[in-house]
């Protein structure tokens, strides 16, 4: 008798914005000024286990524009996803939480955040499309380098 190998399982149970936030500290009179914002953006991911079997991934960005050393605003937003998965081997997990399950929560990430923006009155900001393979193996290589030591 052979053994059968069941099949890989992944489904999306859900995606969600898990969190949103806007501050303009300087409105109304960062209005007045004339030059253009300088616009930061700090991109993240991160995964936990919610039950076996369920994961959900949160990719989150924070997007400040300041102007003259004034902050225009600083918005936050985690979008996150629920997803399902089975027979996948250990080593493919970390690779799926970590670069297929972000790809198809950024695309909500950036729409919710350009919208939270237009809100304001002013023009959206639209985030770069983003590899997150290349993301997930920069961010691999920076927690693989050794930590200095504090003496």
């Amino acid at each position: 008798m052979s053994e059968t190998n069941p099949s890989p399982e992944f489904n999306i149970q859900r995606v969600y914005m898990k969190d949103a936030s806007l501050e303009m500290p300087n409105a109304p009179q960062i209005f007045l000024e004339q030059e253009p914002p300088k616009i930061d953006v700090q991109i993240n991911v991160d995964h936990q286990a919610i039950v076996e079997g369920i994961s959900e991934v949160v990719v989150s960005a924070t997007v400040t524009a300041s102007i003259n050393d004034k902050t225009l605003f600083l918005a936050e937003v985690k979008q996150a996803g629920i997803f399902q998965t089975a027979n996948i081997p250990a080593d493919q997990m970390e690779l799926i939480l970590g670069i297929a399950c972000p790809s198809i929560v950024y695309p909500y990430l950036r729409a919710n955040l350009a919208d939270l923006i237009i809100r304001t009155g002013l023009p959206p900001v639209n985030l770069n499309e983003i590899n997150f393979e290349a993301f997930y193996q920069q961010r691999k290589a920076q927690q693989d380098q050794p930590q200095p030591s504090l003496q």
